[in-house]
């Protein structure tokens, strides 16, 4: 049954019926699920009984994935040096019209009369891809599937929708991990977190560098890849202290690490308490008295008696990402992405996964996990039947 759902995402089968209609005739099909011509195709019912009951709290999804990636890096397509990341929007199997406020939807349910999208959701409330990853009350809720997002992330009508997060080998664009979550930023970059670990501890394998969007440009995000993991951000920073009144920027000033005081640019220190503010903010003023009589108060603070420059407990590490953002391999590593990019097209021009058939936090894991599960497989045979040509050839 795993081997017919595989068939089901490869060849873009979204029906369960249909893929029983056409293993029945097809000789390919029965041959790869081990099936003879005198054999009996399994009902489509028996999916639904399967994936609750055996398959679900089995991991062999999971199993059957890291088996294909473990494939994909003995024939030598994963090259372990560059990863990329992103998350693209999947519509949920929830209907706006039948959604409730999120003022009015009531964690506090039975989950013994709850359906199983609302029990799931019920357990994921500490988990940081879902419950955890936000205390915003969204505007709408699906009581079919309140885990699903209400997004206009797409710059359209907005949806109900789950986060697909693939972590990639930008080698040969093998997807190296997947991982559901909420169509929200926190939990994109949690998920992120998520698969750079498993896929160290699953194959032993630790990128030198990773490449993302803005998205994933937040302080903490980089302070955890370049002081706990040791991996370069070719990430674009999140940065607000850029100016656009035409007056000075936190760019003009200079920070002296070893007196930890700003300098401007007329030669005025600027101190901090050291109190951290908004989690991660440090603030340092300058003196009234230097600000007052200085030439340059009218293009430095009109609006204010001295100079204030926040900064993050973090600037080191974004101090890191901004270096690398100049170098030529930022800018290779921006081409090099476009393979996720492409994936997610794949996706869902090819294999046809724009909406979501299953409901819940486990049934979009189970599809982005066959879906990656189908876009490997295809990836290696395709490069294994016709492999890449060799780099001396390419000289040539």
């Amino acid at each position: 049954m795993i081997r017919m759902l595989i068939i089901g995402y490869v060849f873009a089968l979204r029906s369960e019926r249909l893929l029983c209609r056409e293993l029945q005739v097809n000789l390919a099909y029965r041959w790869f699920c081990k099936l003879g011509i005198e054999h009996k195709i399994p009902d489509h019912s028996a999916f639904s009984r399967a994936r609750n009951e055996r398959f679900r709290d089995s991991g062999i999804f999971r199993h059957v994935f890291e088996r294909v990636v473990e494939a994909c890096i003995a024939a030598d397509l994963v090259g372990g040096e560059g990863f990329a990341v992103d998350a693209s929007l999947i519509a949920a199997d929830a209907n706006k019209q039948r959604s409730i406020t999120g003022s009015e939807w009531q964690k506090t349910r039975n989950p013994e009369t709850a359906s199983r999208a609302v029990k799931e959701y019920l357990a994921s409330l500490d988990d940081a891809a879902f419950g955890a990853a936000s205390e915003v009350t969204p505007k709408f809720v699906s009581p079919s599937d309140p885990a699903a997002q209400w997004t206009g992330a797409m710059r359209g009508p907005a949806f109900f929708a789950y986060a697909d997060n693939y972590l990639i080998d930008v080698k040969f664009g093998v997807i190296m991990d997947v991982e559901a979550s909420r169509a929200i930023r926190q939990a994109e970059v949690g998920a992120a977190k998520t698969m750079v670990e498993r896929t160290e501890e699953r194959f032993d394998i630790k990128p030198k560098w990773l490449a993302a969007d803005t998205a994933y440009g937040s302080g903490p995000n980089l302070n955890w890849l370049v002081k706990d993991k040791d991996i370069a951000p070719y990430i674009p920073v999140i940065d607000k202290s850029k100016r656009e009144d035409g007056s000075l920027s936190r760019e003009d000033f200079t920070f002296d690490k070893e007196r930890n005081v700003y300098v401007c640019p007329q030669g005025k220190l600027l101190h901090t308490t050291g109190k951290i503010n908004d989690g991660e903010m440090i603030l340092y003023r300058a003196s009234t008295y230097d600000c007052g009589p200085c030439p340059l108060k009218s293009k430095c603070c009109p609006k204010a008696p001295e100079r204030r420059i926040p900064r993050s407990i973090y600037e080191e590490a974004r101090d890191v990402a901004r270096v690398l953002a100049k170098t030529e391999a930022f800018e290779q590593s921006r081409n090099d992405r476009k393979r996720i990019e492409m994936l997610f097209a794949h996706l869902k021009r090819i294999l046809k996964l724009g909406r979501l058939r299953l409901r819940g936090p486990r049934g979009a894991q189970d599809e982005f996990t066959l879906a990656a599960i189908a876009q490997n497989l295809r990836r290696l045979a395709k490069l294994i039947v016709r492999p890449p040509p060799a780099a001396g050839a390419c000289a040539a």
